[in-house]
């Protein structure tokens, strides 16, 4: 299953890759292509305006000289190739025809030319000398572009009005109806004109290099003389990108089926980890509970005997067995029920008001015995002025003497036993009490620390094997205090003790009328 969400995110990565890298190419593509034809407008806009200042020059030239009279009109003219004749129309300037063809009431008009024959040889000097006059109408044009259009102001060669325009229309023809920012520079990169939004010098150099793009205006001038167009398109990554959005469901599919899978994987793991806890729970529950068995069917048994009947001190002796083994089975039986309500979630408790210096009182006197078996003592520092707290008292004494047991079990061989349980008001929190649980016992290593409210944890021991339970104590510890609505913590230092702290939110118990 790891391999294949693995295959398929990297399958829809390079696909958005490559579609990603297709669609820059092509914006990239559009770009150079409308810029190009900018470029070439710009030239064409340029040759159009020489050549109408040109056809200005040709309309204010007048190779023709006439001169008209009552007996005739008289032309005299020059080629454009230099030729000169004389053209006399012969007649009455008024005898002329409506129409402008030659010719009236009195005969007409004759033609009299000199300079040249009339005739087809004439018609074709004619036509020769019209194709050499435009001829040197167009090397003219030519000529003024060489010379004179590089001198021009480039305001006036590419006006921004105008190549603003010729840029809207070549990108929309391309396709790219996007918005776009422009400047036109010179060679050194020094900024002649631009419009409003087109990125400062600052912002230009932390843009990436293909963020604006460049195109030579007229690349046929003097290389000193070239100037560029730059154009910026500020919202280009929203349109690259705007070719993968159909993928996003995709993605968000795929990343709700990697958390369900990583979820299914976490419990498959603690559910195997509870599994096995489970298993070693059995285990030292059977253990456990076959040693106080054995005993009883062991002391049964002798009770069959006469001779033993017979003695006072074996009877004694048996009895003290069967008791104690008794309390350990009842101690055994308790920790599965304490278990079963962790479980449990509808139990219901008899909550009540406790004073806690009175109950936490008489669980030590209760356990100085087993203290004092053990060469220790137990020492109750129960100073708090208002221990007045809202819970279960039975839970309450539970969770006071498992702490105190965990004491005992994890003694330190080395030393004996100090175990001290106190009561104090919080400092910052007049209405929370706090209980203190130390001891000067074997400590706790940071690691374990972190999991000694697990249930079914257990810390390890070492050498020790006369350390019983099945790691569910402090579980229950950690579930009835939340219950109450306090909060418990532990500090420990490996091989110098432990500390509990609980804390407990004050209760007023309510006054009850006489």
């Amino acid at each position: 299953m790891a391999l294949t969400f693995a295959g398929l995110i990297y399958v829809q990565f390079v696909y958005m890759n490559n579609m990603v890298r297709m669609r820059n190419d092509q914006f990239e593509e559009s770009v150079r292509r409308s810029l190009y034809a900018v470029s070439s407008l710009l030239e064409q806009e340029e040759t159009r305006h020489f050549l109408e200042e040109n056809m200005a020059q040709v309309d204010d030239y007048k190779p023709y000289k006439v001169n008209s009279s009552t007996e005739g009109v008289a032309l005299k003219f020059t080629t454009q190739s230099g030729l000169t004749g004389n053209l006399t129309l012969e007649g009455a300037a008024d005898r002329l025809s409506p129409s402008g063809r030659v010719g009236g009431p009195a005969g007409g008009f004759r033609f009299h030319g000199t300079g040249g024959a009339v005739g087809s040889q004439s018609l074709q000097e004619n036509l020769r000398g019209r194709y050499i006059y435009q001829k040197g109408l167009v090397d003219e044009v030519i000529l003024n572009i060489i010379s004179r259009s590089s001198n021009r102001p480039i305001r006036q060669r590419a006006d921004s009005t105008m190549v603003r325009n010729f840029l809207r229309f070549e990108l929309d023809n391309n396709g790219l109806k996007i918005p776009f920012e422009f400047a036109v520079t010179n060679r050194n990169g020094a900024v002649i004109y631009h419009t409003q939004d087109y990125p400062d010098a600052v912002v230009r150099r932390s843009l990436p290099p293909t963020a604006i793009y460049d195109q030579p205006l007229f690349p046929n001038d003097p290389i000193n003389k070239i100037n560029y167009l730059n154009v910026y398109f500020p919202t280009k990554k929203d349109y690259i990108f705007s070719s993968i959005k159909f993928m996003l469901p995709s993605f968000a599919f795929t990343f709700i089926l990697l958390l369900t899978f990583i979820y299914t994987v976490m419990v498959a793991f603690r559910q195997k980890k509870v599994n096995e806890m489970k298993t070693d729970f059995i285990n030292n529950m059977t253990h456990e509970l076959k040693t106080p068995i054995s005993s009883i069917s062991l002391a049964a048994q002798m009770l069959g005997d006469d001779s033993v009947r017979k003695s006072d001190g074996m009877m004694r002796h048996i009895s003290e067995v069967i008791n104690e083994d008794t309390k350990r089975l009842r101690f055994l039986v308790e920790k599965v029920l304490q278990m079963s309500l962790y479980y449990d979630r509808k139990s219901a408790l008899n909550m009540a008001y406790v004073d806690a210096n009175d109950a936490i009182a008489g669980i030590a006197h209760t356990f100085k015995l087993k203290v004092e078996k053990y060469g220790g003592k137990i020492m109750a520092d129960l100073s708090a002025d208002d221990s007045m707290v809202y819970v279960d008292r039975m839970h309450f004494t539970n969770v006071i003497y498992n702490l105190l047991d965990n004491a005992v079990k994890y003694r330190s061989e080395d030393r004996p036993l100090n175990l001290t349980v106190s009561t104090a008001r919080v400092a910052n929190h007049a209405d929370r009490l706090r209980i203190s649980v130390a001891d000067n016992g074997m400590g706790i290593k940071r690691d374990d620390l972190k999991k000694i409210f697990d249930k079914f944890y257990r810390v390890s021991t070492g050498d020790r094997h006369d350390v019983k339970g099945f790691g569910l104590g402090l579980a229950y510890v950690k579930k009835m205090i939340g219950e109450f609505g306090g909060e418990i913590s532990a500090e420990s230092e490996l091989g110098s003790g432990t500390v509990f702290t609980i804390v407990l939110p004050l209760a007023k118990e309510p006054e009850t009328d006489e």
